[in-house]
């Protein structure tokens, strides 16, 4: 994706200041969120072993339920923890093709998860032992890993708590 250039890049930031003023107010004068979190984001996969074998065995988020889409007979939901009662969920849809994963307005960009320092240095250890291409320390990004599941989905390993970013408390 081509990046804005001169004049163009100019005008980007301008309108990102002018909604920053607009909208982003700070910390102590924002209210409560309406809602408690994200129950569970949903995604698609092109096969449901491929993706228990690479959430489950190789990163360590435990299967919690894998049932039939209510929606869709025949095509399997399934979830995954990924900590602090948070869920990550799949369907497949047998039978139909999808295109391949691309970076395209309302998809899933990639999904950050917040690791402590330890897990961290392992998941490094596991990307580099199966020659997993990633971005991460050492080759362009300090706090991070970037690399993609088998569907593609983007995932980022991040050496962050919960609620910051690049060191700042963004909520409570």
């Amino acid at each position: 994706m081509p990046e804005p250039q001169g004049e163009e890049l100019a005008r980007v930031r301008e309108r990102r200041e002018e909604l920053r003023k607009r909208y982003l107010r700070p910390l102590d004068e924002r209210p409560p969120s309406t809602v408690s979190g994200v129950h569970h984001l949903a995604l698609i996969c092109k096969d449901t072993e491929e993706t228990i074998k690479f959430y489950q065995e190789f990163l360590g988020f435990p299967l919690v339920e894998l049932v039939e889409n209510r929606d869709y007979a025949g095509s399997n939901h399934f979830f995954f923890d990924i900590g602090n009662h948070n869920l990550l969920g799949f369907f497949d849809f047998p039978g139909y093709e999808h295109p391949a994963w691309q970076e395209t307005i309302g998809g899933v960009q990639h999904l950050a998860i917040s690791v402590t320092a330890d897990q961290f240095d392992a998941a490094k250890k596991k990307l580099e032992a199966a020659g997993v291409d990633y971005l991460g320390p050492d080759r362009g990004a300090d706090d991070s890993m970037y690399f993609r599941d088998p569907n593609g989905v983007g995932l980022e390993l991040y050496r962050e708590d919960l609620g910051t970013f690049e060191g700042e408390l963004l909520v409570e």
